[in-house]
Order: C-alpha cells, then structure tokens, then sequence
C-alpha cells in the first residue's frame, strides 16, 4: 500500500487537518538504516511529521529540515523533505534499545532524552531561512512538535503520531496535524479536545484500519470533513550523488586532503542519509586538490 497524505477542512473552514499514513516509508527507512524497534517509532515519527509539514510547501525548491537533539542515547536526529515529499532521515545511534515504558509501549521518550532541542529550518525562498528552536517537552516528539507550533508558529495544534513495530518491521505508521484557523471557535475546540480523547492513539486507529477520512471525522469530532487535497504520496528517497560527495571533499583543507592521499591512496564516502557508498580513487583526490 502507498503512503499518502490527505488534507481537510472541518467546521465549515475554521479547522485544517493533515492526516498521513507512512507506513512504508518508514519501513524504508528502517531497513536502510537497520534501525531497533525504538529507533524505527521515534525516526518513523520525526520522518512523517516532515512529510506532514512539507505538504503545505509552495515552491519547488522549499524544503524543511527537522532536527531533535535529546540528552538520550538515541543521539541527534534528523530529517530532510522537500516540495515533492520526497524524505530522508538519519539517527546517531540507529541500534539503541531500551526497556519498553510503564505503559508497555516502547520508550520513545526515554531515548530522545527529555532535556535537549527541536529546530525546524524552513528554506522557503526567503533572504534567510526561517529557523524555529524550542525545547524539548517530553522527547515522544508528537507533543514537541505540538508545542513548537504553539511557540514558533503562534498556531494552535494537535498532533499526533504513531509507528507500530512488530518482528516482521513496521506494521503501521502515519500521523495527523489538527490546526485550529483563525476564525474557530471555542465550541469548535471543545469538540475537537473531547473527540482527540475519545479517538485514542494515532497507531491504533491504523492498525484498525481506519481510513485516512475515517481518522480525520474521528478526531474533529465532524462528520462532514471537506478533502481539500489528495493523492500526495510522500517517499523515501535521498538526493546524494558522486558530485555532491565531490564538492563537499572540495570544502575539505587542501592539507586534509592531501594527508588522505598520502595515508589512505584512496576515500570511501558513505551517505548518512541512504549508505549510499561513494569510492574515490587517487586520481580522482589528486584532481580534486588541484581544483582548488
């Protein structure tokens, strides 16, 4: 099944939902960077918050860039998506584990850490790009994020995401993003907060197999949501190349290159974000200091 995004308006244009389902996209990731199970929930988290936040990009060259930095063993994580959905990812410690949480689910939190940042970098063809830190409320990333819109973006949101993993890899995993627009009301917001309450975990609803629509009705509390926008399918998919490996050598110092000449006779580059491996033989560094 593909992974796809769907937009809706609720109460008659005063709510704006983004739902998701990245269940495949995050599968992806996990075999590309042989995650633990706890690493696939809270990288599948941060990658589909990104494709969440990326489907209201303009411009073909926007892009945003996700970075959570936690006091836990997970290390740094982060995320790159553009216009097209198109996403990548990378975690410092893709094999951290962790004894599941007191609610015998796996501890998402405990290893992002709960003391740390969340910066969203968003290039959206401005003079400078726009760079939103706040930090870190829980680690479970959902209710960070929740709390960078509140902060950053002066919006009140929802969010909610959920990756469920089993033996097999990734089961279900997807997302939504509730905003309340200018214009709603505090009638509309007490629906909205007891019917997110009643709906229960994001994971759940998918692996109950609810629609994409279902799920919007279901925590809006509206029955008559309005799709606005369909058939977004996000992927994973990295953009690296042996000529971006060879610029960034090209920023490398002249000596630094010229010591790995000297030692090695050769560089092996792999990509963070695909393990991509990148080989470049003596000739090719040789020609590469004499660029510069």
């Amino acid at each position: 099944m593909q992974n796809e995004i769907i937009k809706f308006l609720a109460y008659n244009g005063r709510v704006s939902v983004t739902c998701a389902d990245t269940t495949q996209l995050v599968e992806e990731a996990r075999k590309i960077h042989d995650l633990s199970p706890v690493a696939t929930a809270a990288l599948g988290r941060l990658l589909t918050m990104g494709v969440i936040m990326a489907s209201d990009l303009k411009s073909e060259k926007d892009n945003i860039t996700l970075q959570i930095k936690g006091n836990g063993p997970i290390g740094k994580m982060v995320a790159v998506v553009n216009k097209n959905l198109g996403i990548k990812g990378t975690v410092d410690n893709p094999q951290v584990d962790a004894p599941l949480n007191e609610f015998g689910k796996l501890d998402v939190g405990g290893v992002v850490g709960h003391d740390g940042y969340l910066n969203v970098i968003k290039d959206i063809g401005l003079k400078e790009p726009y760079i939103g830190v706040v930090p870190i409320s829980s680690g479970e990333i959902a209710e960070d994020f929740a709390r960078y819109f509140t902060e950053s973006e002066q919006v009140r949101s929802a969010v909610a995401l959920g990756v469920l993993v089993d033996r097999n890899g990734v089961k279900d995993a997807g997302g939504y993003l509730l905003t309340a627009l200018p214009d709603a009301t505090d009638e509309d917001i007490t629906k909205i907060e007891k019917s997110i309450f009643e709906a229960g975990a994001m994971s759940k609803m998918l692996e109950n197999k609810l629609s994409l629509l279902d799920i919007a009705k279901k925590v809006t509390g509206d029955k008559n949501v309005k799709v606005i926008e369909e058939d977004l399918h996000p992927v994973y998919k990295c953009d690296c190349s042996k000529e971006k490996i060879e610029r960034a050598l090209r920023a490398l110092d002249k000596n630094e290159l010229n010591k790995i000449i000297e030692e090695d006779g050769k560089a092996e580059i792999i990509c963070h974000f695909c393990n991509k491996k990148y080989n470049f033989s003596k000739e090719e560094l040789i020609n590469i200091v004499n660029k510069k």
